[in-house]
């Protein structure tokens, strides 16, 4: 029983950690690279204004740094419940 309920535990965790990243890259990729691009346009990166920079470029920054949060923050999960490699 204590099995079943430390994996629920660690699944309840899992799927925050996910639908918490996922918000993340949807503010990133939508919001601001389509809903607040009038109001980020009005700065730029690099000689681009800002709405465009974050619609091509940092959405995809943005995926490769949640990519790499995903993992390091699984692998401490992984220990705290004992189920790491």
């Amino acid at each position: 029983m204590q099995h079943q309920n430390l994996a629920q535990q660690y699944w309840r965790r899992n799927l925050q950690i996910i639908v918490i990243y996922l918000i993340i890259w949807f503010l990133v990729s939508f919001g601001a690279g389509i809903l607040f691009a009038d109001i980020l346009n009005q700065f730029q990166v690099f000689g681009f204004k800002l709405g465009y920079w974050f619609a091509n470029q940092g959405s995809v920054l943005c995926f490769c740094l949640l990519t790499v949060a995903y993992a390091w923050r699984m692998n401490r999960l992984d220990n705290e419940f004992d189920v790491h490699e």
